[in-house]
């Protein structure tokens, strides 16, 4: 706040007008406290303090502050009723929350140490089981859940999250207590009730815990499902095991629609407005992002992000990939061909940032267009990290991947890979409308004539294993709810954009 230095020496003058200046400082100082008070900055928390119990000192968020800089797409204004009902949740999350006494007194935590009674707060609690794109994905769908039913968004992360994030409400934490009684052991997580199937029951389960992967159950499904969203709202605890992107989902529910066209005006911006709310890095994670861009990508004229991702690479052949991926950048122009000497001579300097598991597309992207040309062209390959397979449960895994999300968001062409969530994430941050390449896939093969890529209509990510009744009927009729470019069955808003499929 800048009022620890030392005070001016008008304040601490001679013993003869001793009270008059003692008055005077007692006045600036009681001023300065009141000024400090109303006016103090924002206190975002380092989400480590949480696990421990403590309140840890007021602590900016940088990249929060410092992000614009570097995110080179203009985000559109938040609509003002949603700003008023982030402001809201931030108020409630506040006085429920981790850090408040209103926790640690109606808390399983508390006196009671069950769930059977929240006070007059609710909690949804967040438990993630993937990979980092995912997860921010599934945090992102639990929260607008949360903002819609008037709960608090609690996170069940464990020590592979550690330091990624900034804390995204101020003076609190969404961090679940590790010492919290559903925690202790894994086979209490299936203590809770399940959802009733007729939607009516006047009883309701102090704790409500719903499965909603891949593989989840007809009675998991029900919580997509108008008639039981009133047995849900009953339960005071609810903990969500997922990491998907379900919105499209609620936008299919009356219950919620007509609120979500009021907080969403322009319906394709949902997931860009919530994850720049979210998520920004950690003091210690920009400080690697920053460093890694000021070293290599910032005296670019243009960024173009290549994220690589191939789910079965031993049975997806390594030229196929890249075959895909040529086709898409010399179709469209993001790459000029070595051919085209006369324009390449007067051509933008690009740097070439490659994000995968793999080092050999970095090696093969390197050499197609930064090896062959740096003696003529101003392009220049780089690739952050390279971890060969995804590592579970592995923070230094998880901070440089969150490293690569970010420095893809930095681009100003992004070429995303089909099905993954990584490049929807930094899709999403970026504000870019990525071209999504179509990588081959043995168990979903794709038609002939299919192109190698296409331009994401959005910014919205793809929801891959929606419920059977949330698909609009009849399909492509320019509704909120279409079908996905890259993923033939799975669901993404659309605004007023018919799908093909």
């Amino acid at each position: 706040m800048g009022f620890g230095r030392r005070l001016p020496e008008f304040i601490t003058g001679s013993s003869s007008n001793k009270f008059t200046v003692t008055a005077a400082a007692a006045f600036i100082v009681l001023s300065l406290v009141l000024i400090a008070t109303v006016c103090s900055p924002i206190s975002y928390l380092p989400l480590k303090f949480a696990l421990s119990g403590t309140k840890p000192p007021e602590q900016t968020c940088e990249s929060r502050e410092q992000r614009s800089s570097y995110l080179k797409h203009r985000s559109p204004e938040l609509p003002p009723y949603l700003l008023s009902k982030l402001q809201e949740y931030e108020r409630r999350h506040r006085r429920c929350g981790p850090l408040s006494e209103s926790f640690n007194t109606t808390s399983p935590l508390g006196t009671h140490n069950d769930f059977s009674d929240g006070g007059d707060c609710k909690f949804v609690v967040y438990t993630p089981s993937q990979g980092l794109g995912n997860r921010i994905l599934g945090l992102t769908s639990t929260f607008l859940f949360a903002l819609l039913t008037d709960r608090v968004l609690l996170v069940d992360f464990s020590a592979d999250m550690d330091e990624l994030f900034c804390e995204p409400f101020p003076n609190s934490t969404w961090l679940l207590p590790g010492n919290f009684p559903f925690r202790r052991k894994e086979e209490e997580q299936n203590k809770g009730g399940k959802i009733d199937q007729d939607g009516d029951s006047s009883s309701s389960p102090a704790l409500l815990q719903i499965f909603l992967q891949d593989k989840y159950n007809e009675y998991d499904k029900l919580f997509f499902k108008d008639e039981n969203q009133g047995f849900v709202e009953r339960v005071p605890w609810l903990v969500l095991i997922h990491d998907g992107y379900f919105i499209p989902c609620l936008f299919q529910m009356q219950s919620f629609r007509s609120e979500l066209e009021k907080l969403f005006p322009d319906q394709e911006t949902v997931f860009h407005h919530l994850v720049k709310y979210l998520f920004s890095p950690s003091n210690q994670a920009w400080g690697q992002i920053t460093g890694f861009y000021e070293a290599y990508l910032a005296k670019a004229e243009e960024r173009i992000g290549f994220q690589i991702r191939v789910f079965e690479p031993k049975q997806t052949p390594f030229t196929a990939v890249m075959k895909q991926i040529t086709s898409c950048t010399q179709k469209h122009r993001l790459i000029l061909p070595q051919s085209d000497e006369v324009t390449l001579r007067n051509e933008k300097s690009k740097s070439i940032l490659v994000a995968s598991l793999s080092r050999k597309y970095y090696e093969e992207i390197d050499w197609m267009y930064g090896t062959r040309r740096r003696q003529s062209t101003g392009i220049a390959v780089y690739q952050a990290s390279h971890e060969g397979k995804q590592h579970s449960g592995d923070n230094s895994h998880n901070m440089k991947a969150w490293m690569d999300i970010y420095l893809l968001s930095t681009s100003d062409v992004l070429v995303t890979s089909s099905m993954s969530t990584f490049g929807y994430v930094a899709a999403g941050i970026a504000g870019v409308k990525p071209w999504i390449v179509m990588i081959p896939d043995p168990y979903h093969p794709r038609g002939a004539n299919e192109s190698a890529c296409e331009r994401a209509i959005n910014l919205e990510p793809c929801f891959h294993f929606p419920p059977w009744f949330a698909y609009p009927d009849p399909p492509g009729t320019g509704g909120p709810v279409g079908r996905c470019e890259d993923v033939s069955w799975g669901l993404k808003l659309v605004g007023g954009h018919k799908t093909r499929r």
